[in-house]
């Protein structure tokens, strides 16, 4: 018994080195050059910072009060900004799921708003938009008080946080969901999605999408349409980094792979970044390397 035990153990550990070494097994695609090509790491910072923790961002008679913690970094700034969203399949889980990607950002000079918004099934689509909408609007209102440049705000999510900023950053003027909440100060300069469901058509079962939206695909597929990011594709969105696990269960690929066509047809500039062994959940935890070049992505267009 106890040798077979050393053996699992053995086998485990062997799994492990494995997959620690697949995560370099990486596809970098751009819009430029379609092939493999490696990303240009920035300097290595660690800023000093200040945590503002539990700033309400939404007005007071909204349905929910919502809030979310900024990070400034030292300095004088103004500083480009990322507002940050956490995944848990738009009904669960926690802004902290994104306090180490919040700490990298900010350290690399970025002040990040980490956000928390609605779930469902209490409120659905496009609710968490609004929720979105309204932490930019924000952002831009403290810009002076807070050292932010109100022309250079990025978004960052992972999973259905992934989607919201895709939402939050493709809707055009004029779209019903610009209204009456989005608007000019609501614009996005860069986003960053990592394993983000661009296409809700895609989900004819389950669960949580029809929760999300409120109906199942049968009774409404306007509305699956409607609040799928690679339908409002236009050429005056904002550039683009995706990435995401060749593995991933939960969110094929092809979500990213048919946004990065869409984004190129659009001649939008877009990256998509692939690691090929990780699945959904793997992929946000051993994310070093994507988060690092989603950080040089941003940097490149936020710091102009």
């Amino acid at each position: 018994m106890n040798q077979n035990l050393c053996n699992l153990s053995k086998s485990l550990n062997i799994c492990l080195v494995v997959l620690i070494t697949c995560t370099g097994c990486v596809t970098h695609i751009n819009s430029n050059n379609p092939s493999q090509s490696q990303i240009t790491s920035g300097p290595e910072l660690s800023l000093r910072y200040t945590v503002y923790k539990d700033q309400v961002f939404t007005p007071d008679d909204w349905p929910e009060s919502l809030s979310g913690d900024l990070y400034l970094p030292d300095g004088s700034g103004p500083n480009p900004t990322v507002l940050l969203v956490h995944g848990g399949g738009w009904e669960r889980r926690d802004r902290k799921d994104m306090n180490s990607i919040a700490e990298y950002l900010v350290k690399h000079g970025f002040a990040v708003f980490n956000i928390s918004h609605r779930f469902a099934p209490d409120y659905t689509f496009p609710d968490q938009v609004y929720d979105l909408q309204q932490a930019v609007h924000w952002l831009r209102r403290n810009s002076d008080r807070y050292r932010i440049d109100p022309e250079r705000i990025g978004a960052y999510g992972f999973s259905s946080g992934g989607h919201l900023v895709l939402m939050l950053g493709t809707i055009s003027p004029g779209d019903e969901l610009d209204r009456p909440h989005g608007g000019e100060n609501a614009r996005l300069q860069a986003i960053v999605a990592g394993s983000a469901p661009t296409d809700l058509r895609k989900f004819k079962g389950g669960r949580l999408v029809p929760q999300f939206l409120g109906k199942r695909y049968e009774e409404d597929l306007a509305l699956f349409t409607r609040a799928s990011p690679i339908v409002h594709v236009t050429a005056d969105d904002p550039p683009v980094f995706l990435y995401h696990g060749g593995l991933d269960m939960l969110v094929d690929i092809s979500h990213s792979r048919d946004m990065k066509l869409a984004l190129d047809e659009a001649n939008v500039k877009a990256e998509l970044y692939i690691l090929h062994y990780l699945g959904h959940v793997s992929l946000f935890v051993l994310n070093d390397s994507a988060t690092e070049a989603a950080q040089v992505f941003l940097r490149r267009y936020l710091n102009k």
